[in-house]
């Protein structure tokens, strides 16, 4: 029996490996194995693109270009909220492919398929509210209009831990902008892309505006496009290292990048917090999407006070969760992405084991099939291991005690990244202090839980440039022109 028979429709792997989708055809090809992290076993097989595929799809991009700039608003906007549409009525579907290609489990890939469809539907309002300005210069000499353009060709990076949504925050804004794009998703996960780009078509997406390649090279392919003055902006989500390489990349020709980069999310937790509100956020922040998050909390800093009762509380919960087969009905933690993703878990624990960290549940390789690494807890961890700087990615989570609010800071800024952080405590007015304090673009306040696509999404520090979502992300696919207007 193959997963073809067992998953139909738009959950079928086979359906989503036609080809390369460019100016609106499917061209076939192979050179790319995509895996199932559940079994380990071959899915399908997805093009590997050229330098050349590459170029073509910028003159894809780049002949779409001008009729899609001067498409109506409104008419732009009935298409991504025809594609929103068409996601919502293939949710099961979708997620099952989700769910095959990355692992994570069936609730966590239907809350994806939720996420990602209402970025379709948020910028299809946008697009009909793309602002301008006018004021009379302080001189008086002449008065002041400003225009926002669409920035022109996009080359879009998505990671393979939400491969529907981070594709969806990238497009949907660029296309209500009037802005052509080139998606490139992980090799990992490049299933869901294809399936995004033909539920596109059939919202009536014309040709050419959203394009999609797979590589297995992709430093040179995105190199090349970058190196074609056709194309002025890049948006990318993924680790800071392939980040600094991509801005280098884009300096040679001063493209206009985003950049969505790594995390390191502290979890900060006071002895008058509820405790059960603490541990529901807890999970949700450590264990959406198996920890596969760059949100995700990776280092929960306790008070002294509600230190033992959290970590028990935590420990208990962790300890329950049902691993297995990211489909399988029952499961709540699926699978890692890759081997190495769970070699480099077990690296982080070890290290952190050897210095004395005491695990409290999980904590050791799984025997047999897929990938897969146990829901861990670990308390007295030196604050210098490994586990504390790296960005875990996996179902890790480490617990340190504190005692005052100004070494919970200390800790919490104690990384170079700065894309998100919870604070936990009934005192609101310390929540938001200690909230300000963090160096970091987004707080969650008494709650586990912080992406909306009504909100400005992004980092400080090594976490990246820019932001999407909100009323400012359309505002990343556009360029304001400046008009000194004597009447």
């Amino acid at each position: 029996m193959t997963l073809d028979t067992v998953f139909t429709g738009y959950a079928a792997p086979s359906l989503h490996a036609e080809g390369l989708f460019i100016g609106g055809k499917w061209e076939a090809g192979t050179g790319i194995t995509v895996s199932d992290p559940s079994t380990g076993d071959t899915l399908a097989e997805v093009p590997d693109a050229t330098i050349d595929d590459a170029m073509r799809a910028v003159d894809a991009a780049e002949a779409a270009a001008a009729d899609w700039r001067s498409t109506p608003p409104r008419q732009r906007s009935e298409i991504l909220r025809r594609w929103f549409t068409l996601m919502t009525e293939h949710t099961e579907e979708l997620a099952m492919l989700i769910s095959v290609e990355n692992g994570k489990a069936l609730a966590d890939a239907r809350g994806e398929v939720a996420y990602a469809a209402e970025f379709f539907r948020w910028y299809a309002e946008e697009a009909t509210r793309i602002g301008g300005e006018f004021r009379h210069a302080p001189s008086g000499a002449h008065n002041i209009l400003v225009d926002h353009e669409p920035i022109g060709i996009a080359v879009l990076i998505t990671p393979w831990n939400f491969p529907a949504a981070m594709a969806t925050r990238k497009i949907g804004p660029a296309l209500a902008a009037g802005c052509t794009v080139i998606l490139k998703p992980a090799s990992e996960t490049p299933l869901t892309a294809y399936a995004m780009a033909r539920l596109g078509a059939e919202a009536g997406v014309p040709a050419g505006v959203v394009n999609v390649l797979t590589t297995a090279n992709p430093g040179p392919v995105t190199a090349a496009m970058l190196a074609d003055p056709r194309v002025r902006k890049l948006s990318f989500t993924g680790s800071t290292g392939v980040g600094r390489i991509l801005l280098g990349e884009a300096a040679k020709t001063v493209v206009n990048c985003s950049m969505e980069l790594g995390g390191n999310a502290p979890f900060v937790v006071f002895d008058d917090a509820d405790l059960d509100a603490a541990l529901d956020g807890a999970m949700v922040a450590k264990m959406r999407n198996g920890g596969e998050a760059c949100t995700a909390a990776n280092r929960f800093y306790v008070q002294s006070g509600i230190y033992d009762a959290f970590v028990e509380g935590l420990t208990k919960r962790m300890a329950a969760l049902k691993l297995g087969a990211g489909y399988a009905p029952d499961t709540q933690c699926g699978p890692m992405i890759t081997p190495q993703a769970v070699d480099k878990i077990n690296r982080l624990v070890e290290e952190a084991k050897s210095r004395g960290a005491r695990v409290t549940t999980g904590g050791a390789l799984q025997d047999g099939r897929g990938y897969y690494y146990p829901p861990t807890v670990l308390e007295a961890v030196p604050t210098d291991a490994a586990l504390a700087h790296e960005e875990i990615f996996g179902p890790v989570a480490a617990v340190y005690r504190f005692e005052a609010e100004d070494e919970a800071v200390r800790l919490a800024n104690d990384t170079e990244y700065g894309l998100a952080a919870y604070v936990y405590s009934q005192d609101i007015m310390r929540a938001m202090r200690v909230g300000r304090r963090i160096e970091t673009g987004m707080v969650g306040i008494n709650r586990g839980l912080m992406s909306d696509p009504a909100a400005p999404f992004g980092g400080a520090k090594q976490s990246g440039l820019g932001r999407e979502g909100g009323v400012t992300g359309i505002l990343e696919f556009m360029e304001p022109k400046y008009f000194a207007v004597e009447f």
